[in-house]
């Protein structure tokens, strides 16, 4: 029922708009009950619609926007489909057009037209395609950098991998045309360079230790310093770990001190092992008192007990000579008596992810042999890459040079001031908005190495008027390829360090396309 003077409008749609309409008015409620409706007026074709008052029918803005075949139609669109797919650009239009619907549901704005709906379109492709997994210019200052891929690949390492388009021997005998064995080149480039008699590689570090102390391990004790209780990356807690190994965790000594002692009277007839770990991505120091790996092992006597070597960031050569602060490496644990070893592939020896284990052959046997190893195996992929990447350490006169990482770490700090000004002289002559300074700076490893060591560098220290020195980070992000830099005091800090070779010229491109004016230099 019809409140008193209610107007109501009915009409009905077509390709033509409004075809008709009928309008209804009611008047007061009969003395006698129910109530009176008047006739309808005559219904209005379309000719005659100009003559109609059709300011109380509001209109939509949704109508006026552009179908999803007219957007596909767009020659601009065309080109996207190239690039994208059909399917990845189909589903960036119909998030475009319900994005657009719902902000116009107020109609209170207009439609946006054809063109803008095609820039929004190519805008959210971009945005989309922007988090795939790409190459990126490291300009932190973090060698090492977790949330950039870890170690940089040596060169040989990745011209193997792009010849790597078709099968491989991966797992056969190259004499006699059996199964072979997995990953035997780079076992035995392991055993070579470290002097263990037998190796396995696996997809980390973390799966490492939990496979060796499931297969060794399980069902009895394994001791360890509270000073060595480490977590690493990814809330990864070493008590968590020995937990679902099936192991029993035995602690002793304190945070700072643990002394032989403390090992010799915790062992017992379910002693399993003493597994020693090196807290590769933190320091105690002060009053700090630790036993090393040839000590563990002198309480071995006659006893069936295993001394575990778990290094983390796992150097191969003494970075003392390089000026750093000594990290234990994979041949003094060998040489000191350990029964096993295990360390990262992706940190200081600078190859692909992977898990080391090396050690005594009755013991790697026992663990190749567990079902565990098969869930953690590495692909032809990790295999190559860390086989070509050891390869370098048989050649000691090279290795500072064609190692990524050890060259980063050694590269003169004047050196790095020269390539800072040559950059900024570069950006200057482009006559940008930028303010560039060089400044002294430090460097950091990164990756759960080297915790606290500070390396001197220079970087360069930009800003843009008007533009927040977050911003002009976002600025960087998005160039092609990306620059990823850091903030300090208000500045991006862009570190001469971590480039490699030809990315200084990115980076001055990168600056003069975010400084808002000039010409590439």
């Amino acid at each position: 029922m019809f409140p008193n003077g209610l107007t109501c409008y009915f009409g009905c749609g077509g390709d033509r708009g409004l075809v008709a309409l009928a309008v209804f008015k009611t008047v007061a409620p009969l003395n006698g009950g129910g109530w009176v409706r008047f006739p309808f007026t005559s219904a209005i074709s379309p000719r005659g619609m100009e003559t109609a008052d059709m300011t109380a029918i509001p209109s939509d803005p949704r109508r006026k926007l552009a179908s999803v075949s007219v957007l596909l139609d767009h020659p601009r669109v065309h080109e996207l489909v190239q690039t994208y797919s059909r399917t990845v650009v189909l589903d960036a239009i119909r998030d475009v057009l319900d994005a657009c619907r719902d902000s116009l549901k107020s109609g209170q704005t207009p439609a946006p037209d054809l063109a803008a709906l095609v820039e929004a379109v190519e805008q959210t492709l971009i945005l989309e395609d922007w988090q795939r997994l790409r190459p990126v210019v490291n300009a932190t200052g973090i060698i090492l950098h977790t949330g950039l891929g870890r170690a940089v690949l040596p060169q040989r390492a990745v011209a193997a991998l792009s010849g790597l388009g078709g099968c491989c021997n991966m797992q056969i005998d190259m004499d006699t045309g059996l199964r072979g064995k997995r990953n035997y080149t780079t076992e035995q480039l392991l055993c070579k360079i470290t002097g263990a008699e037998s190796a396995m590689v696996v997809n980390n570090n973390a799966a490492a230790t939990l496979l060796i102390l499931t297969a060794l391990c399980q069902g009895r004790e394994v001791v360890v310093s509270r000073g060595q209780l480490i977590e690493i990356g990814g809330s990864f807690r070493l008590p968590d770990c020995i937990h679902q190994s099936g192991a029993a965790l035995v602690e002793v000594g304190t945070t700072n001190k643990t002394h032989l002692r403390d090992y010799e009277r915790a062992i017992n007839d379910n002693t399993a092992a003493l597994l020693r770990v090196n807290p590769s991505n933190y320091r105690v120091v002060g009053f700090t008192q630790d036993v090393s790996t040839g000590e563990l092992v002198s309480l071995k006597q006659q006893r069936p007990i295993l001394v575990i070597d778990d290094l983390g960031c796992g150097a191969l050569v003494d970075l003392a000579q390089y000026g750093l602060p000594h990290e234990p490496t994979a041949q003094e644990s060998i040489a000191a008596g350990a029964d096993i070893v295990c360390f990262s592939g992706d940190k200081l020896i600078s190859g692909p992810q992977a898990g080391i284990i090396i050690g005594k052959k009755e013991l790697i046997t026992r663990i190749k042999k567990h079902p565990l190893t098969r869930m953690m195996r590495v692909c032809k992929l990790t295999d190559l890459a860390l086989e070509q990447t050891l390869r370098l350490f048989l050649d000691p006169d090279t290795l500072e040079q064609e190692h990524p990482t050890l060259r980063m770490l050694t590269i003169p700090a004047a050196k790095l001031k020269a390539r800072a000004a040559a950059v900024k002289r570069r950006v200057d002559k482009a006559a940008t908005q930028l303010k560039l300074r060089i400044v002294p700076e430090q460097s950091a490893m990164g990756g759960g190495s080297l915790p606290g060591v500070a390396i001197p560098t220079y970087a360069l220290a930009a800003s843009l008027p008007g533009v927040s020195a977050d911003e002009l980070c976002l600025k960087l992000r998005r160039h092609e390829p990306p620059v990823i830099a850091r903030v300090k005091d208000g500045e991006v800090l862009l570190d001469m360090r971590t480039l490699l070779p030809g990315e200084d010229t990115t980076v001055a491109n990168a600056l003069v396309v975010c400084g808002g004016l000039g010409n590439k230099p």
